[in-house]
């Protein structure tokens, strides 16, 4: 178990045994480093978790993944207050985070793999869902291409992945970055260059979750 999972794992405990507020929603955005990244800036979110999830092999890991042939997306578990922020909230935030007309991948991230989802894991989560999904479409005038499919296993990621936006540590030689780069600094250079901020403001705006 790595360290952030175990984290997760006791806040769920201590939670548990403090009140019954503590919720989880399931959400494929492209790079679950940038969607961790967002919504761990969200108030009321305890924890976001980058992993793997809508796919049929057991214990799936990046490498597995990345190959494109497993059936699963790149998925995050955003574990949450909700007496702080309620469900619709979150999937307001995230349909405002990606872009919703694009069905081969996100960005510069192509392929199924990096598909955006919305997992519900109850008809009650599946009827909010598909109702913001109906707003934005009113909102934007157009139909939004992400589905909203029922929940699976959800996988998370080695810790190599967990927190990657923010972490000190340092690479390698990375051809984008250069020799010793740490992953905050790489993070940074991918984002940029794959213009996620760039494509979000284009659909969204000044309605923009996160994109500014």
């Amino acid at each position: 178990m790595t360290l952030k999972i175990a984290i997760a794992a006791a806040l769920s405990c201590l939670a548990t045994a403090a009140h019954s507020d503590e919720a989880r929603a399931y959400v494929s955005g492209g790079c679950f480093w940038c969607v961790e990244s967002d919504f761990e800036k969200v108030e009321g979110v305890i924890e976001v978790v980058s992993g793997f999830t809508g796919g049929t092999l057991d214990n799936p890991t990046y490498d597995d993944v990345k190959k494109g042939d497993t059936g699963h997306r790149e998925a995050v578990e955003i574990i949450y207050d909700d007496d702080v922020i309620e469900y619709a909230e979150i999937i307001d935030k995230f349909l405002r985070s990606v872009d919703v007309f694009d069905d081969g991948g996100q960005f510069c991230d192509r392929g199924f793999t990096y598909t955006t989802a919305i997992y519900a894991g109850n008809a009650t989560e599946r009827r909010v869902a598909r109702d913001r999904i109906m707003a934005a479409e009113r909102e934007l005038g157009r139909m939004i291409v992400t589905p909203v499919e029922d929940s699976s296993s959800f996988h998370p990621a080695d810790d190599y992945h967990q927190d990657f936006y923010k972490s000190p540590g340092r690479l390698g030689r990375v051809s984008s970055v250069g020799l010793n780069a740490t992953k905050k600094r790489a993070y940074k250079v991918y984002r940029d260059r794959c213009g996620r901020d760039d494509r979000v403001l284009e659909i969204w705006g000044d309605r923009a979750a996160f994109a500014s």
